[in-house]
């Protein structure tokens, strides 16, 4: 009879502990992923093509391929639909363009299944030799187990993606690669 009581302790103990990872939590602690890189590129070239969904695939290493209206620097309003891996997770996001100021700025909203999932905001400054690209992804936990997973190992990933994803930009870029040509 102990051990029945001790298991079904047991057993409570654990669905409350599961419901409480998967409970959404009151508060979303936000996570602010920087990344930074000076191109020796116009502001307006580096702006027209980070801004062209159809161009994120070759440069970013979480973006596996884009749907919808790809083939030219979209406008505030304007959806696209992207495949994504992070951290090894594969999943799609419906990203809608909320900010455009060319050359100087541009930013995204993201939704997975219809819930907000991050912003991304590019920031264009010209510098003597080119341009400085300011990349920062925000995201928020919306429950304590992402939160854990977050601090554990999902940030340090994104952070490392990130910094892959500006170098991979600024090489293709400076190639001239990644610049159409009239």
């Amino acid at each position: 009879m102990l051990r029945r009581v001790m298991m079904l302790r047991l057993l409570v103990a654990v669905g409350v502990i599961a419901g409480l990872l998967w409970m959404p939590l009151p508060w979303q602690p936000a996570t602010r992923i920087h990344s930074e890189v000076v191109i020796q590129r116009s502001p307006a070239d580096v702006f027209n093509y980070v801004s062209t969904p159809a161009n994120w695939p070759a440069w970013h290493p979480s973006s596996l391929a884009v749907r919808g209206t790809t083939d030219h620097p979209l406008q505030v309003g304007e959806q696209v639909t992207e495949i994504f891996r992070v951290a090894g997770k594969e999943g799609t996001v419906v990203w809608t363009v909320t900010k455009r100021e060319a050359p100087s700025s541009w930013q995204i909203d993201g939704k997975v299944d219809g819930r907000k999932a991050g912003t991304v905001t590019y920031t264009l400054s010209p510098t003597d030799t080119g341009t400085r690209f300011d990349r920062e992804f925000t995201y928020q936990a919306p429950t304590l187990l992402f939160s854990i997973l977050n601090w554990a190992a999902l940030r340090k990933q994104i952070e490392a993606e990130s910094a892959v994803a500006v170098q991979q930009l600024k090489a293709r870029l400076e190639s001239g690669s990644g610049i159409k040509h009239d």
